[in-house]
């Protein structure tokens, strides 16, 4: 496994160590445990440590196993499909364009056990085309097995800058696209009890300021799969979360080129008022803000596929992978367990660049 996982299973061995050692102590000082509370609190340690390393290492086979991906134009989709194919799978990489660098590069394979569809997951029309597909490619004595709802976009904008328009894009992408995907594929993995594993983000966990598109459609695909991983627990299917941090600079998701033009059209859009009340000189530097994260974070996108993979052939997986760095989990930790003013003290208003209101939007 990749250093991602280790964290990730490192969590739940410190887990283990502090319920071991509230359970030992309670039980020595009951007088139910005569022998040295710190031999019962290693021993349970050791064995609750070991128990969870030695399930997450429990696989299931690829054999006869078809996983469909979607959004494997580019990144982490792109990455997972040809992984997928190396350890065994029959894929089927959904594509929302036909042609493109990491589309000729999945074609580039001619694999039989590697097939090309192009799906726009907002089109019901296209995703039930997608659906009587797969059906006919997956062969006799293979199943669905997985299907990985990767498919997004992104964008930046403060609240009051973002246009009607690209609130409801980006929410029918993240959001309704993993929604309707899963509806459609869902019956099929129900009768293998297969696996279905959502992409989420850090952002899923916390907001930020310029992201609120895309902060709220992954807090939602969060809260989606959780109610679906507790109605499908009854069959048998598993229900993952992929919580990847920041991998700007690997899946080109922002570029110079998308900012300035999401920038134009924002501005453009934007009403006399909110223009007045926010100078284009801040705007400007919001902007630049924004330029200067299109080549920031982890290049390397092993750790996230590493956990896609994980959720998809682990035979007990994680309802959670956080394939992210320290630092971003430690801020996940912050906004999650601490009041907000820590975090809004830590992570916002320190990097804020100053805004001098105009007298018009003085209280």
């Amino acid at each position: 496994m990749m250093g991602v996982l280790r964290l990730d299973e490192a969590g739940d061995v410190l887990l283990c160590g502090g319920v071991s050692a509230l359970l030992s102590s309670t039980l020595h000082l009951l007088g139910l445990f005569s022998t040295s509370c710190w031999l019962l609190f290693t021993t349970l340690w050791l064995l609750s440590a070991a128990t969870i390393l030695l399930l997450s290492a429990v696989k299931v086979s690829s054999d006869g196993k078809v996983v469909v991906v979607t959004g494997c134009d580019t990144g982490f989709g792109n990455a997972l499909a040809l992984h997928l194919h190396n350890l065994g799978f029959r894929v089927v990489a959904c594509c929302l364009r036909e042609e493109g660098e990491g589309v000729q590069r999945l074609r580039d394979l001619k694999s039989p056990r590697l097939h090309l569809l192009q799906l726009d997951v907002t089109s019901q029309d296209q995703l039930k085309t997608t659906l009587s597909q797969v059906k006919n490619l997956i062969p006799e004595g293979e199943v669905l097995w997985g299907l990985v709802n990767n498919a997004g976009v992104s964008t930046f904008g403060e609240v009051e800058w973002v246009p009607e328009a690209t609130y409801r894009k980006v929410l029918e992408v993240n959001l309704l696209g993993t929604v309707f995907a899963t509806k459609t594929f869902l019956p099929l993995i129900r009768r293998t009890r297969g696996r279905v594993v959502n992409i989420a983000s850090m952002y899923g966990r916390m907001g930020n300021t310029m992201r609120a598109p895309y902060v709220l459609s992954k807090y939602a695909v969060e809260g989606f799969t959780d109610c679906l991983r507790q109605e499908m627990k009854v069959w048998g299917v598993k229900v993952c979360l992929v919580e990847p941090g920041n991998y700007v600079a690997a899946t080109n998701i922002f570029t110079d080129e998308s900012v300035r033009q999401q920038a134009q059209v924002m501005w453009t859009a934007m009403t006399e008022e909110v223009q007045q009340d926010f100078p284009r000189s801040y705007f400007d530097s919001q902007v630049n803000l924004m330029m200067s994260y299109t080549n920031a974070g982890t290049r390397d996108v092993n750790d996230v596929v590493e956990a896609m993979t994980a959720a998809l052939t682990q035979k007990y997986p994680r309802a959670r992978y956080l394939p992210m760095d320290v630092t971003t989990r430690i801020r996940i930790f912050v906004a999650t367990h601490l009041p907000e003013w820590v975090y809004d003290t830590c992570y916002i208003t320190t990097a804020r660049p100053h805004l001098s209101l105009p007298n018009s939007a003085k209280p």
